[in-house]
Order: C-alpha cells, then structure tokens, then sequence
C-alpha cells in the first residue's frame, strides 16, 4: 500500500519522556523560555520520529509532544474560541477525573490568519521522509458532553450557525495543512462513539436533544471539515471511548452509530477502537463502504502486556467476516499518551507494542 492507512498504523500520541515533561512544568513556572522548551521539544520529536522509524512504521507522527491535550491545545487556537472560567469535568473509570478549562465561543468561530500548530507539522515534516500524519480533534468535540453551553448565545442566534461557522474554520484547517504539505490528516473523534453509549444517550435526552439528531450533526460537521481537500490527502477519523491514564469514559458497540456514520462520513478511513468487550463485536463492520479502511485498534494502549500474534490473528480473521481483509488495518485502539499524563506503561513497552504492530500486519498482509 502506498496510501495511508497502512496495514500496521497508530493513532498518533506517544508518550512524553521524563525531560520533556519536567521542562513543560519549568515553562510553566517561568524557570525557563519558551526558547529553551522548544529545543528541548525539537530534541525529544526527533527522537520519537526515530523510534517510530525504527519499529517500521509509515506513517509518522510528534506524538503530540508539543500539547497537554490531544484536543484543547488545538481548539483553543480558533479566533473565537477561548478557555471557559467553567472547569470541564469528565468522569472516567476506576474513579479518575479529566479536569480542565471548557472551551467557549467568544465570537465568531474563524481559523485564524497565523494557523493552528503549524510550526508542529513543519517540524515533523522536516525530520522525516516518511508520510508526516497530522492529528486534530474533531469539529464534534466542541460539544462534548456540555450541550450547547459552548455556543455563546450573544453571538449565535442558532446551533446550526455556530456549527456551519465551525465547520468552515476546520475546512480552512485541513486546506492549510494541506497547502504546507500535509497529505495524511486524522480527526480524533470521541464524541460519535459516546453515542455507542446508552447512558450517554440518556443523558443528551435529558439535556433536550436527540441523540440520533446529534449523530447527524456530527456528521454534517466531519464532512464539512474534510470537503474539498486534494484528491491526493487522506483524511481519516478516529473514534473511542475515551483515553485518560488507561481509564475510559464510554462504553457500547458501534451498532448505535454504524450504519450513518460509516456510510455517510466523507473520509477514506475509521480508525475503531475494539480492544476489549466495550467495544462490541465487529457485525458492524458490514456497513464500511468499498474503498474505504477499517483501522482495527485491537491493541490496546492501555497496558503493557502483549496480545499474542494468535490472539490478534483470529481477531482479524472474525472482523473479515464482515468487511474485506483488503479494507481493513491494524492498530492500537487509542494513542499512548493522550494528555501530558500518559498511558501506565514504559516508553519500552509503548515501542514493544508498536513493534508487534508491524510484525503482526506482516505476517497477515505481507506489508506494514
């Protein structure tokens, strides 16, 4: 395969080594420039690369070393968006709690003239031959579990206009990654899978939505952003049920969520998360589109022991009883190290797991 996904791929956040994240606390406290962070960063990103390159991997990524969030990082960059004086609280398995500023519309929401992280993928690009994949959240996550409390009333006499605005700033986005060079984006989406849920569902019921309406905004807003994009970019999404410290926030097969979203979404990869029963069987799979990849996260991120090479095998095996072997890929189910805290596992483990990754994917399509 020369186009992304590739047969042995990753979601994209690895996880941070000790310096890094002892200086992204000094810079913090003001002990150092933003000068001194970044060359510490730039150190550790070609690092990463290399660890990457050595397991064999294709696609390539920072792991998101330069952000504290796979997504607030990225959304508090839009003009019109700032961090809420609301703390957002998401309670997690095992009694873990994510906490961290909500994000708002100010104003109207514009992808702004100086970029989001482009110095981020300039960088990766530059330290690597192999195909430089850039992660962001999804446009869906603006709504996560808060409503419609991120929509400033003042400024939005209605949710269709705030997402038709949202939209359009992340079709700017993808457009101006693409224009540096970017030709592999991920949109990590948590939101569409907590529609697997059915206490979630419950709760948007409560807050006056339908959950189905709220899946075909979603949609709407997926699309939106990936419209247009050169013929030659590969845009793909990524959806779990939550990644914080090995704990989760979701439960529920895609069942819920399948039929819509894997047909009408307008992008040529899912990256699924199916590491353990709360993801479901893989019935629904029978929904992938031809031409489009199935990226099995049947690895999990979460802790340290490895699958067996047979394990994974005979998972594969049931999930091409649904859709073709030709469609579908193999990674894990969520990054390493989706906030600066980090997954409970080793560096060593994390490239252990990688590493199996592709041997696993060469045994069972002769190419990683």
């Amino acid at each position: 395969m020369t186009r992304p996904p590739f047969r042995a791929d990753h979601v994209g956040s690895l996880l941070r080594p000790a310096r890094l994240a002892e200086a992204r606390q000094k810079w913090k406290r003001g002990e150092i420039t933003a000068e001194a962070l970044r060359a510490i960063e730039d150190e550790a990103v070609r690092e990463v690369v290399a660890l990457q390159e050595s397991v064999g991997l294709r696609s390539i990524t920072d792991g998101e070393f330069r952000r504290d969030y796979w997504h607030l990082d990225f959304m508090w960059g839009f003009d019109g968006v700032e961090p809420s004086e609301e703390e957002f609280v998401v309670p997690f398995s095992g009694g873990k709690e994510f906490i961290a500023p909500a994000a708002r519309a100010t104003g109207k929401v514009r992808y702004p003239a100086g970029g989001i992280m482009r110095e981020h993928f300039r960088f990766l690009k530059s330290v690597t031959k192999r195909t430089a994949k850039f992660t962001m959240p999804a446009p869906t996550m603006f709504r996560h579990r808060s409503g419609t409390k991120v929509i400033n009333e003042q400024v939005y006499a209605s949710a269709d206009a705030f997402w038709a605005d949202l939209g359009r700033a992340y079709n700017d986005a993808i457009l101006d990654f693409a224009s540096m060079g970017a030709r592999y984006i991920q949109l990590d989406d948590v939101n569409s899978c907590v529609l697997c849920d059915s206490d979630m569902r419950a709760r948007i019921k409560q807050q006056g939505e339908d959950p189905d309406r709220v899946l075909d905004r979603y949609i709407g807003a997926l699309n939106a952003a990936a419209a247009g994009r050169p013929a030659d970019m590969v845009c793909t999404t990524h959806m779990c049920r939550g990644n914080f410290r090995s704990e989760f926030v979701a439960k529920g097969g895609y069942e819920a969520i399948a039929e819509k979203l894997l047909s009408q979404v307008a992008v040529d990869g899912f990256f699924m998360e199916y590491d353990d029963e709360r993801s479901g069987d893989f019935a629904p799979l029978r929904f992938l589109p031809k031409g489009k990849m199935a990226v099995l996260g049947i690895v999990t991120s979460k802790r340290p022991a490895l699958e067996s090479k047979d394990a994974l095998k005979r998972r594969i095996d049931e999930a091409a009883k649904y859709a073709p072997i030709e469609q579908l890929c193999l990674s894990p189910q969520c990054g390493f190290s989706s906030t600066h805290h980090g997954n409970n596992l080793t560096i060593d483990e994390q490239k252990r797991k990688l590493a199996h990754i592709v041997e696993v994917a060469h045994e069972v399509w002769g190419e990683a």
